[in-house]
């Protein structure tokens, strides 16, 4: 009896150390994977893009995209409330719709409410011209063939002096439905302190929010 419970024992403490020797070998694993998982304790989170994001730098802004599965928002109601938005990388102020979503990363900034949407993109570049403006628009309907623009006018807005275009373009089909949602976009390239700034304002086909980005597009002042 002496020798059997003697060889119980020895099982049990053999037992134990086996399962100490398991969790300490699991313990070593599980440093190891977080080890290997990155070097760094600080996260890094990319911003989103904003919609109609410039391809490079030096030639201007790309066309907005509407969401096909968004429905057309009303208009800018009357009693609207502004506040002003501070771009400190862009080194302009513009008045904006409070409540609207606002993204931004680094010169590029959009503000949006459904398919109303706002974009701003400010480059280094050459003051532009009537015939700079074509030529970008015609760069970008090479890889978007539903945008359509009119001929690019020198016009005043407010304290400045701006390029202005008009462009349509269309989303892609919605899956379910088929159908397409249509943005009207007013472009302006305003220049100051060797710098251009693109300024697109939407609007879905059928709405009117005419009164509303005329207020933006005259509060624009370069700092």
């Amino acid at each position: 009896m002496a020798f059997r419970r003697e060889s119980v024992l020895r099982g049990t403490l053999t037992s134990v150390f086996a399962t100490r020797k398991l969790a300490f070998l699991a313990g070593l694993v599980a440093v190891a994977i977080v080890s290997g998982c990155g070097g760094s304790s600080t996260s890094s989170t990319s911003a989103p893009a904003a919609s109609g994001s410039a391809a490079n730098s030096g030639a201007g802004a790309g066309a907005l995209a509407a969401d096909a599965r968004s429905a057309a928002t009303g208009d800018i109601p009357d009693n609207q409330v502004f506040l002003v938005f501070q771009s400190q990388a862009g080194g302009y102020s513009i008045k904006y719709p409070e409540g609207w979503t606002q993204s931004a990363v680094a010169r590029d900034v959009q503000f949006r409410d459904k398919n109303n949407v706002v974009h701003i993109h400010v480059a280094q570049r050459p003051e532009p011209t009537p015939a700079t403006v074509a030529a970008q628009l015609k760069a970008l309907k090479r890889s978007n063939p539903t945008l359509t623009f009119r001929t690019p006018e020198p016009v005043s807005v407010g304290t400045n002096h701006a390029i202005k275009t008009v462009y349509t373009t269309q989303s892609a089909p919605n899956a379910v439905t088929g159908k397409r949602v249509m943005l009207i976009v007013d472009r302006y390239e305003l220049s100051g302190r060797g710098r251009v700034a693109t300024v697109d304002l939407a609007t879905p086909q059928g709405v009117d929010n005419v009164d509303a980005y005329r207020l933006m597009i005259e509060s624009f002042r370069w700092r």
